[in-house]
């Protein structure tokens, strides 16, 4: 809503955790309700929070052992130079639950942010894709039979080496590329097209973490898009096809980007 700052990581945190003033948790569902994929994600870590809490639910409600309350501890220490070994050992495993869950905080975290990352990226390349594609004096800003210079520009551009695949096996060709602006950053847009007319896209973005993620399907009416993330790149493949059809196509772009070493390649 015009006005209120955008959603961001620590409102899905709060989300989670179920402390979002009314207000704010309306503007989250609303959020969440227009990205499947990462409303997907996020009930996913809902449920494996409770689950965690609910097996460590009987140790979190005993009582703390006075022997470990801080004014014993202190006052033991003070009677002897060294601490027991069973105390040192009953304070640890307090510890040890304390950073279970911090563990499971961070994971989530970690995961949450990834998800975001590439459901922004897949809906920045299915917008560009639907702007794009129906252009046809200037689909491209560069054209295909300037690969070169195009791939070099981009790649530049973006701070990360990219390759535009060969699909002729699939029946596409280059047709061109061009530079986005998304989120205060550049991002590639290669274009292809087959003896039909039908065009399809390739997105790539710098960002969404060293880890690498397998491939996330999507719809957005009759756009369909695979998108993944590997060696700090973000990349969305898209076109007006059904997921059977865009699949080998995806798997294609894999394959050559794992043959020719480059980091687009991810794990299926």
């Amino acid at each position: 809503m015009t006005g209120e700052r955008p959603i961001g990581e620590d409102d899905l945190q709060a989300f989670v955790d179920d402390r979002l003033a009314p207000a704010r948790l309306e503007a989250v569902k609303a959020y969440l309700a227009a990205r499947p994929v990462m409303a997907a994600q996020v009930e996913c870590e809902i449920e494996q929070r409770r689950a965690l809490r609910e097996r460590l639910a009987f140790k979190a409600e005993e009582p703390i052992p006075s022997r470990l309350r801080i004014a014993n501890l202190v006052a033991a220490r003070r009677r002897r130079s060294l601490v027991r070994p069973a105390t040192v050992a009953a304070a640890m495993a307090w510890l040890a639950i304390g950073a279970v869950l911090g563990a499971a905080g961070g994971a989530w975290w970690s995961s949450g942010r990834q998800g975001q990352t590439i459901a922004s990226a897949a809906d920045s390349a299915i917008a560009a894709h639907r702007i794009y594609v129906s252009e046809r004096l200037h689909p491209v800003e560069v054209p295909g039979d300037q690969e070169a210079h195009l791939v070099q520009w981009l790649s530049r551009r973006v701070g990360r080496p990219l390759v535009a695949p060969n699909l002729g096996a699939q029946g596409y060709r280059l047709i061109g590329g061009r530079l986005l602006p998304d989120s205060g950053q550049a991002a590639a847009l290669f274009m292809y097209e087959n003896e039909g007319g039908n065009r399809l896209t390739l997105y790539a973005r710098a960002g969404g973490g060293a880890e690498q993620t397998s491939f996330r399907f999507e719809t957005e009416g009759d756009v369909s898009a695979f998108s993944w993330i590997d060696n700090g790149l973000s990349y969305v493949v898209s076109a007006r096809t059904e997921r059977a059809q865009l699949l080998p196509i995806a798997e294609a772009i894999y394959r050559q980007f794992e043959a020719t070493g480059d980091p687009a390649k991810s794990r299926l």
